[in-house]
């Protein structure tokens, strides 16, 4: 039974904006590389997909390290829950009606971890009582504004792990207590 598990990059005052906090550093990048070819695929809300197809097209500035993790991303099965998109891109499939069943479905045919991007789709997914673990990458930067990682007031969480990735981020992980 796959395991879903939302992930993101979130300042110290809990507030998730990639251009704001800007670039990971090299190891941190290749330890996203090193996740996104563990996982058994990510499901996004509308947002953040739109955000993430930038690693659909291979650009002539990237680096080896930028075309490994396009590489990585482009293999993975994706699963977009919108009810606005007509339709998604590569190794993409739509999710926009009944999401609770086709993701119970997900979570019940699939081993492994399934990451959820996007505060608002882990919102729903929280309140459904779906998601399986928390893991926010904390970087040492206060934003005082934005989205935060969580919509709204979260479970009771129980902390499994900190780690520390690179030499700025603690990654810490909750499952709900």
């Amino acid at each position: 039974m796959a395991k879903l598990v939302f992930e993101l990059n979130v300042s110290l005052d809990g507030y998730i904006d990639h251009e704001r906090l800007g670039p990971p550093d090299p190891a941190l990048f290749r330890h996203f590389t090193d996740r996104v070819r563990e996982l058994t695929g990510m499901m996004y809300g509308r947002r953040m997909y739109e955000v993430m197809r930038y690693w659909d097209d291979d650009l002539p500035e990237w680096d080896a390290d930028e075309r490994d993790y396009a590489l990585a991303w482009r293999s993975q099965p994706k699963w977009v829950v919108s009810r606005s998109m007509a339709s998604v891109g590569p190794n993409a499939t739509l999710v926009s009606d009944d999401v609770e069943s086709v993701i119970r479905g997900l979570k019940s045919e699939f081993p492994g971890e399934i990451e959820v991007a996007g505060p608002d789709l882990a919102q729903s997914l929280t309140d459904l009582g779906l998601i399986d673990e928390y893991r926010l990458y904390f970087h040492p930067v206060v934003l005082g504004s934005g989205k935060p990682f969580f919509a709204a007031p979260s479970p009771p969480l129980r902390l499994m792990a900190s780690d520390l990735i690179g030499e700025r981020v603690i990654r810490l992980s909750y499952v709900p207590a």
